[in-house]
């Protein structure tokens, strides 16, 4: 109890100090906009009246708006460092652990958990783990015993999306997830990922590919076969955990035998390019600078979906608000195993003009099976299964896909 205690304290006071230091910082932005703004319109009533006449009126204003706004940025980061010494709710349970704190803590890490990482903060304790109605397991013997009492020599490795935790594999659902449920009755035991959706997805990957190893390794019962689902972001972690294994010669790799990704923009997703670009127009205006620094804070795992870089030198030693062509380097499809992919459109045909342009929301259809006018990862087209009028997040939990996972998984 003593643990979880001390674990819920520091989670706690890191996100409320979190939360009031970047209030102060968004204070500081909009003092900059004002600033920009009140500067240009300055300029233009110069132009009639004359720099001297209008001398004394600005120097008031830029020095009230000035102070208004140190007070302001000061006083709310100091808030943030206090609260997070003093914050102290009568929680027993670390909020990483709950299915609304390890969500919240999902999205704060999916936007700035590299950022949180490199800061050692307490929202990042577990970056990469198993876990088990929500708590974290020992990847040992005897914690695999204690947590899968009834390990089968089948198993699937579900590893979730950005900004989600394995949470997300039960949306609207009470208990277990509909797939876990669905592949107990074909002899298969799930395994549910969790981890830090902010970090570089290489990085992600490596991590993934050891904890697969002591995995295979510890398991109660030898793995005959490992099956691997990833929810868009999963997907790609997945594949670059299975291209760190192999090169690593570790045995887990040996035993896949199925790969399903679900929504996974394999060739890049449409919306981390717009936001790529859009960061640059916005940071060449005053007016709008701030905005633009705000959207080059978002994280590395966010930055790796412009085109599905799966490892390291696709971005080290890159500056990443370069407006050159992203890296991503063609690695191939895990030999020996069988290669499923799943696309969802908001409209029937994935033909449509809106589809085409937006896809299921997020990922687009061509991306989702790996394909554009310059990639072709290798995706057996047999072996794909489209599904019309349904968006991104209908891909954790839909009755026709669980039905198409266990025929693939047979």
């Amino acid at each position: 109890m003593t643990t979880d205690i001390d674990a819920r304290r520091r989670e706690v006071r890191a996100l409320s100090e979190l939360g009031l230091t970047e209030l102060a910082k968004a204070s500081s932005g909009i003092h900059q906009t004002h600033r920009a703004i009140s500067d240009r319109v300055f300029g233009l009533v110069e132009r009639g009246l004359g720099a001297t006449a209008l001398a004394p009126v600005k120097a008031l204003h830029d020095g009230i708006t000035d102070g208004v706004y140190t007070i302001v940025a000061e006083s709310t980061a100091t808030a943030g460092r206090v609260s997070g010494k003093v914050a102290d709710l009568p929680l027993a349970t670390p909020l990483s652990e709950t299915t609304t704190g390890a969500s919240l803590i999902g999205v704060v890490n999916g936007l700035i958990g590299d950022e949180l990482d490199g800061r050692q903060s307490a929202l990042t304790d577990s970056n990469l783990s198993v876990r088990v109605a929500g708590r974290p397991v020992d990847v040992t013997a005897a914690g695999l015993r204690a947590a899968f009492p009834r390990a089968g020599r089948r198993v699937a490795v579900f590893v979730h999306g950005l900004v989600e935790t394995e949470h997300a594999w039960r949306i609207g659902q009470k208990h277990s997830a509909p797939y876990e449920h669905r592949l107990w009755t074909a002899g298969v035991t799930s395994v549910f990922i969790r981890y830090n959706t902010g970090r570089r997805i290489s990085t992600n990957g490596q991590d993934l590919a050891e904890l697969l190893d002591d995995l295979v390794r510890f398991w109660p019962n030898d793995v005959d076969e490992l099956i691997l689902i990833g929810h868009s972001m999963g997907g790609l972690v997945l594949r670059s955990a299975a291209h760190y294994g192999q090169e690593a010669g570790q045995l887990w790799t040996q035993r896949v035998r199925t790969y399903v990704s679900l929504g996974t923009p394999h060739v890049g997703a449409p919306l981390e390019s717009v936001a790529h670009h859009a960061s640059a127009a916005l940071t060449a205006v005053p007016e709008t600078n701030a905005f633009g620094r705000l959207l080059r804070r978002r994280s590395g795992g966010i930055r790796d979906l412009r085109a599905g870089s799966l490892i390291d030198d696709d971005w080290a030693g890159r500056d990443p608000d370069d407006l050159a062509r992203a890296l991503a380097a063609e690695i191939p499809l895990l030999p020996g195993a069988d290669h499923y992919f799943v696309s969802a459109t908001l409209t029937r045909d994935p033909r449509h003009p809106l589809s085409r342009v937006i896809g299921d929301g997020l990922v687009l259809h061509h991306s989702a099976g790996g394909r554009n006018s310059t990639r072709h990862l290798g995706f057996d087209d047999a072996n794909g299964l489209h599904l019309g009028r349904r968006h991104h997040f209908h891909l954790l939990n839909d009755p026709a896909l669980a039905d198409q996972l266990v025929a693939w998984i047979g």
